[in-house]
């Protein structure tokens, strides 16, 4: 009697991948049996049968016009996911392979009152770095990490929370008119990153990209800050693309879905 080839056997789907598959489907909108079935390559009585379980245990439902919609079930346990999943926990591992590949200072941060705080670090491996620690805080207007966040908030929030200018001056680089900080946070938009440009401590400069929420509002930043003498400008700027991807990466664990990145990487493959 003939092996059953290991190979495969691991190719070939089973019924938990069948039901995931089943899932992912209808997350992007209600389908019928046949439409399933198609989607899976699969028999309709085979996506009969796994719906008729997925059914009795809520995670779908089928409505009056016969098509099927993710079930109470599905939604409560997302619910439960995301009120579990606090930011810090949700980015730990993320700064520290950031904090691995670049060998620099790493911050996750977020608004609290009218301050940046830091929520995690990863030490940079250098001697010279820059001195931080978790639950210190930062004027929002001159860091990267600030800027990162002030940038997507509604202005009038962004008005509430600053105050009245002129602001604080940090350095000469700090941008205290109101005039300077919008087109600076515009261009935050624009290129999805923010820069400190020595504007908060003379001698560090730092990049930083904003992480979102299941919601898609921006609830956090991710940054690498840099002495000067350690990188330079340039080599600080190369940087950008890994920050962006760990705060991506740390948006994904929240819940949110970047559809634009997502319909270029299937595009792709």
């Amino acid at each position: 009697m003939p092996m059953p080839d290991p190979a495969s056997a691991r190719r070939a789907p089973g019924s938990v991948e069948r039901a995931l598959r089943i899932l992912r489907e209808l997350a992007a909108g209600p389908a019928t049996i046949s439409e399933l079935g198609r989607s899976l390559g699969v028999h309709r009585t085979t996506s009969l049968r796994l719906l008729r379980t997925m059914e009795e245990e809520r995670f779908v439902r089928r409505a009056a016009d016969g098509r099927y919609r993710l079930g109470p079930q599905m939604r409560m346990l997302a619910h439960t996911a995301v009120e579990s999943l606090d930011v810090r926990t949700a980015a730990a591992e993320h700064l520290r392979a950031l904090g691995e590949r670049c060998g620099q200072t790493v911050h996750l941060a977020g608004l609290e009152d009218r301050d940046v705080v830091y929520l995690d670090k990863v030490e940079s491996r250098h001697a010279i770095r820059m001195y931080s620690r978790i639950g210190a805080i930062a004027p929002p207007h001159a860091t990267a990490l600030g800027k990162a966040i002030l940038a997507h908030l509604d202005p009038a929030e962004r008005d509430r929370l600053l105050g009245p200018p002129p602001w604080r001056r940090c350095t000469a680089h700090t941008r205290t008119t109101r005039e300077a900080l919008e087109q600076e946070l515009r261009r935050t938009v624009a290129q999805g990153w923010a820069l400190d440009d020595f504007e908060h401590e003379e001698f560090i400069h730092c990049v930083a990209a904003p992480v979102r929420d299941a919601s898609g509002a921006v609830c956090a930043a991710v940054s690498v800050a840099v002495p000067r003498m350690v990188l330079e400008r340039d080599d600080l700027l190369a940087l950008v693309p890994d920050v962006i991807a760990t705060a991506a990466a740390v948006s994904e664990e929240l819940g949110w879905e970047d559809h634009d990145r997502r319909a270029g990487h299937d595009a792709n493959p």
